[in-house]
């Protein structure tokens, strides 16, 4: 069996396009040595595509951490399998708030160094001895102390969409550069209650260890991350105290936790939510755009951008060539284009 995919982009969302079935998306990851790590993955490849489950999955040493979509009618086969394995047997699952099933066209499973890029010796610490966790009630109740500190783990251009009220937000384009920062900006606050949230809560179980290897003595994770608590608080009929969007890393780019948008458009400044990459592809910046942009625009970043995306395909194709694409999802504030960066300016004053 051929372990990764060898079809088209351009095929594959068609296929997905043409499904007449439902799919959930879900999420879920568990910190457990798992010795051979290459024949974990290639069984996970081989398992997973066999139920016709799409998405990514990181596969390390120290565990695994996915993101996929599960055919509705194969929930139940994907929930055995994960139960008859027994480094994933009983994880939490974290099903999307809003879905509509085609989060992941196709499906990657890859090893990596870690699960999450920390840029952490974890010989240093005990990674083990994590915060305590916290329901969405406990975190509720826990947000209306006066002399609690929260603090969004997350890098800036997800916080920037949605954000607890009153967290403090590290200016950050990784989590690697949002850890030290986190703590530079708590460090006067050692002794007070200290909450910590991310995405689906991986990142948090590596933060919260961080923070009592540093001295911290109340230090509290919200379990599941924002996407368990969007479904906990509707469930539970509790307070929201989340405001706006939860940026998630698929094709949705965001799930909507309330409708407040505190964000803008990078072009415009009008209020927007809505991440969008570059339609040139050869720039494919990770920026905000609202829909009166987009058309202006044509789905890019800049007119530059756009003058590209017009011209014919194969001189496209020339001036892409020899050129390395970067990641846009990490560097897109940094690296943010000079004319582009310019006009945001002009703009706010």
């Amino acid at each position: 069996m051929q372990l990764r995919n060898l079809v088209s982009k351009q095929l594959l969302k068609k296929h997905l396009a043409e499904e007449t079935f439902k799919r959930i998306t879900v999420s879920f990851y568990r910190y457990v040595k798992l010795g051979d790590v290459e024949n974990f993955r290639d069984q996970l490849f081989k398992e997973f595509t066999e139920l016709n489950i799409l998405g990514r999955i990181y596969v390390a040493a120290e565990g695994v951490n996915a993101q996929i979509c599960v055919p509705e009618h194969n929930w139940k086969s994907f929930t055995d399998l994960l139960d008859g394995n027994s480094f994933l047997k009983d994880v939490p699952l974290k099903i999307a708030v809003e879905d509509d099933g085609k989060s992941f066209y196709k499906l990657i499973v890859r090893i990596k160094n870690k699960i999450v890029a920390d840029g952490l010796n974890d010989n240093a610490f005990d990674v083990s001895n994590v915060g305590k966790h916290l329901s969405a009630k406990e975190f509720n109740e826990a947000l209306e102390s006066p002399d609690t500190i929260v603090v969004d783990m997350r890098n800036h251009y997800e916080s920037e969409v949605g954000y607890f009220e009153n967290a403090l937000k590290p200016d950050a384009d990784t989590f690697r550069d949002a850890l030290p920062k986190a703590l530079e900006m708590t460090k006067d606050n050692k002794d007070k209650k200290i909450l910590l949230y991310c995405t689906g809560g991986i990142r948090c179980e590596k933060a919260s260890a961080y923070f009592k290897h540093h001295g911290y003595t109340d230090v509290n994770q919200l379990y599941g991350g924002i996407i368990q608590y969007a479904r906990d608080i509707k469930s539970e009929k509790l307070g929201n105290k989340y405001r706006g969007k939860n940026f998630v890393f698929d094709e949705r780019m965001g799930e909507r936790i309330s409708d407040e948008i505190v964000s803008t458009c990078h072009q415009c400044g009008e209020p927007c939510d809505t991440h969008v990459n570059c339609a040139n592809d050869d720039c494919h910046l990770l920026f905000i755009q609202c829909d009166a942009c987009k058309e202006k625009y044509q789905g890019c970043c800049t007119v530059e951008c756009q003058t590209i995306v017009n011209l014919p395909l194969e001189e496209q194709k020339k001036l892409r060539k020899g050129k390395k694409k970067d990641n846009a999802h990490a560097v897109y504030k940094s690296r943010l284009r000079p004319d582009l960066k310019q006009l945001l300016s002009d703009k706010k004053h």
